[in-house]
């Protein structure tokens, strides 16, 4: 089964509804050699949407995701990296003013060893910045050719309604994308972003669609967590794995054996159902897992498997975040 392809909100741009990220991996606790291997693994596996940050491990992530791409047709590819994060220790090296957007960028360009990127992310929303000055730096952006199109992350739908507003009103380029937390423990957008995305054309590409791992399977108990998890490397996931979870995540793999396939892979394909999501962000530590990831691709999940996930799970979509 090879990853299919989705439109990037109501823009013309396909991306694979697999995606590949950066964050706490390449240039983090995850060793150089296995990133390299992951973004080989992932381009061979038809996987064409990358996705890193200035302010993963330091703008080292950039570093690692521009050298490995570089051997490949800059064509074949779509690569978004991030703003607003602090990256130095001065007054302006954050946030989304005029000067940072524009210094990050060229910052960014620079360490990436690329020309443009296809995807430029508001990384969060700023509230000690003019929108207007914020959307009016991206659109300049835009017409240098060093960026070809916008999103943001975890804004609410009053900020994206708003930035809406302006790109009309000054007719600058408008966002396409979003980039929210999404999984089956965290289903806040299902309440008003994705219907906001539906109505002004933009598509959802969310991270953490396994739970930072809990959803792939492979904890077992809340005193047992795997040397190179990420719960081992980071306290604050560790946390939110409890035994209700573990339970949960226990009665999911039932189901997806009688479909014969991995827990991990019926996450991916209920977070795919969604026709708003663009593309489901994975992170891996080792190349195996984007081969196990990428098979959810073009996976589809009727309303009696759908039901029975719900009443596994029993969440409704709240309007705000919850512990993920």
């Amino acid at each position: 089964m090879s990853v299919q392809y989705r439109q990037l909100g109501a823009s013309g741009l396909k991306v694979s509804e697999i995606s590949l990220g950066s964050w706490l991996t390449y240039g983090g606790y995850v060793e150089r050699e296995n990133a390299v291997k992951s973004i080989h693994k992932a381009y061979d596996l038809g996987i064409n949407f990358f996705d890193t940050a200035n302010v993963y491990a330091l703008g080292e992530a950039e570093i690692v995701v521009g050298e490995t791409l570089r051997e490949y047709q800059r064509e074949s590819y779509v690569l978004a990296t991030k703003v607003y994060g602090k990256i130095g220790e001065g007054p302006n090296d954050r946030g989304l003013s005029r000067k940072h957007v524009i210094e990050s960028t060229n910052a960014s360009l620079k360490r990436l060893g690329l020309e443009y990127v296809d995807i430029l992310y508001s990384h969060r929303f700023d509230h000690n910045t003019p929108l207007a000055e914020t959307l009016r730096a991206f659109d300049d952006l835009i017409r240098q050719g060093k960026v070809l199109y916008i999103g943001v992350s975890e804004w609410t739908t009053a900020q994206i309604t708003e930035a809406f507003a302006i790109a009309d009103k000054y007719l600058l380029d408008r966002i396409v994308v979003n980039q929210p937390i999404y999984n089956l423990f965290e289903r806040y957008i299902e309440k008003e972003i994705i219907p906001l995305g539906q109505q002004k054309g933009f598509g959802q590409v969310v991270f953490s669609p396994l739970a930072q791992g809990l959803l792939s399977g492979k904890y077992s108990s809340t005193g047992v967590v795997p040397d190179n998890s990420r719960a081992a490397n980071h306290s604050n996931f560790k946390n939110k794995i409890t035994e209700e979870r573990l339970a949960k995540v226990e009665q999911l793999k039932v189901i997806a054996s009688e479909l014969e396939i991995t827990v991990a892979q019926l996450s991916l394909a209920w977070i795919l159902r969604q026709s708003n999501v663009s593309s489901a962000l994975i992170g891996a530590s080792r190349p195996e897992q984007i081969e196990e990831n990428v098979k959810a691709s073009g996976i589809a999940l009727n309303d009696d498997i759908l039901q029975r996930i719900d009443s596994i799970i029993e969440n409704e979509p709240t309007l705000v975040r919850g512990s993920f």
